[in-house]
Formats: structure tokens, C-alpha cells, sequence
């Protein structure tokens, strides 16, 4: 069984590189339907140490349920912040020295790759070039260290989350601050609306930066409801997820995209 689901791998693989091959336009297609040309290093060391924290506003990365199946995103995929929480199949191609054959990870968006235009070269994560900077164990899985950047092939795919979507409350009395992570479907949180149980009104909130959505209403000692849309237009409601008696500093569980 096992030599077979490895001339599996490979096959796939030969088709992938056929497809992309055979086209000069950009296939990059949505949730699994196209892949595209990037490049990809890592950064950070074995233990996933430096991915932790970053620009997606993600803390640890291993209480939240990513691990070190992360990657950081240069500024042609960031948008803004708005990719965090997307995730992505990629795939090491066209370096036969380096890659290695026939392995696919799957990663999620948790961090930012900044541009450096002081330099001249290397230039990796300067717009317009789309490029991932993976965490250590990931990038070991399609390429050799010593390569430190390989061409590859990727996609967007569906997010496959164990649980509901968290809520975690920051902020203080008067600005309050929520962190919306492990969220399912395609990832991308696009908007967050917010409600106490003393109003019937939804109230929707801002992003701050990542997937951290803030709003300036007193919302003290009343029961929170949320909705959340992702990229793809859908839409999963929350009803009475923190009790009124919630804090800050907690973290409370609702309903998921399947």
C-alpha cells in the first residue's frame, strides 16, 4: 500500500506540473480549483520558535490549534491582514536538486513577510512577488535545508479546523478587542459583527489588524452573539457565546463553517 500511494503522489505531481506548465496565464483559482507560481523559505527553527505571535495578531500558535503547519505571506497575499486565517496547499517545484518529490503540505496564514527594499536581491517578499515563508518543519517536508528557497505550486483550499471558531476578549471597559481564530471553511474572515442580548441590533466591528476586530460599544453585562463572514460570501451566527458575565482575558467557543 504504501509503494502505491507514493506512485500516487507521484503521478499527481507530474499532472500538477503539466497543467501549470501548460499555460502562461495566472491559474490561481480559489478553494482548491487552480494552483499558481510562487516561491517559498522558512524562517524561525526547528520548534517553530519566531512564528509564534506575528502580524496576524495569533499568540501561541500551538494552544490555538495551528502548530507549525503555519506560513507567513508576502505583501502580493497578505492583503492587509486580510489573509490571515486562509490556507494553502503547496507544493516544491521544478528544483529537482532540492525538492523533495511528491510531498504536499498544508499550511495556514498566521504571519507577514515584509518587503526589504534596501536590497537588490533576494527580494522575496517585495510586491508584486507572491512568495511563502514557512515555519522550518513545513519547508523540510518539500525541500532539502540547504536550499533556502525553492520555486513552488500552490492553492487555496479549504480549512480544516477541529472545533468552533474562538473569540478571545481583549481590549479594556471602554475598547473592547476580539481575536476571531480557528475558524473553518476558507479561513479569511472578512467581517465580524457583534451583539449583546439587551438589543436586537447587530453592531459591526473594525478590524484592527489580522483577525483582531475591535468595537467601542458598551457591551458590559450582557450575553455576546457574533456573526462571521468569511471571502466566499458565508455566513455562520453565534448566538449568546460569552455569558454576561464575561472578561477579558477569556476565551469563548461558537459555531463553525463545515
Amino acid at each position: 500500500m504504501a509503494a502505491l500511494y507514493k506512485i500516487y503522489l507521484f503521478c499527481l505531481q507530474v499532472v500538477i506540473f503539466a497543467v501549470v506548465s501548460c499555460s502562461s496565464e495566472d491559474r490561481y483559482t480559489k478553494y482548491g480549483h487552480g494552483w499558481n507560481h510562487a516561491h517559498a523559505t522558512f524562517y524561525g527553527d526547528i520548534n517553530g520558535g519566531e512564528t509564534m505571535q506575528g502580524a496576524c495578531g495569533y499568540g501561541n500558535l500551538f494552544e490555538q490549534g495551528y502548530g507549525l503547519k503555519t506560513t507567513a505571506l508576502s505583501t502580493a497575499l497578505f492583503n492587509n491582514g486580510a489573509a490571515c486565517g486562509a490556507c494553502f496547499e503547496i507544493m516544491c517545484a521544478n528544483d529537482p536538486q532540492w525538492c523533495v518529490r511528491g510531498s504536499v503540505i498544508r499550511v495556514t496564514a498566521t504571519n507577514f513577510c515584509p518587503p526589504n527594499y534596501t536590497k537588490t536581491h533576494d527580494i522575496w517578499c517585495n510586491p508584486p512577488q507572491k512568495h511563502f515563508d514557512l515555519s522550518l518543519p513545513m519547508f523540510l517536508k518539500i525541500a532539502q535545508y540547504k536550499a533556502g528557497v525553492v520555486p513552488v505550486i500552490y492553492r487555496r483550499v479549504m480549512c480544516g479546523k477541529k472545533g468552533g471558531i474562538k473569540f478571545e476578549i481583549k481590549g479594556n471597559p471602554y475598547w473592547m478587542l476580539v481575536l476571531v481564530y480557528n475558524v473553518g471553511g476558507v479561513g479569511d474572515v472578512t467581517s465580524v459583527k457583534i451583539k449583546g442580548s439587551s438589543s436586537n441590533n447587530w453592531i459591526d466591528m473594525s478590524r484592527s489588524w489580522g483577525q483582531n476586530w475591535h468595537t467601542s460599544e458598551g457591551l458590559q453585562g450582557q450575553a455576546l452573539s457574533f456573526r462571521v463572514e468569511t471571502s466566499d460570501g458565508k455566513v455562520v451566527q453565534s448566538n449568546n457565546v460569552a455569558p454576561a458575565n464575561w472578561q477579558l482575558g477569556q476565551t469563548y467557543e461558537g459555531k463553525n463553517f463545515h
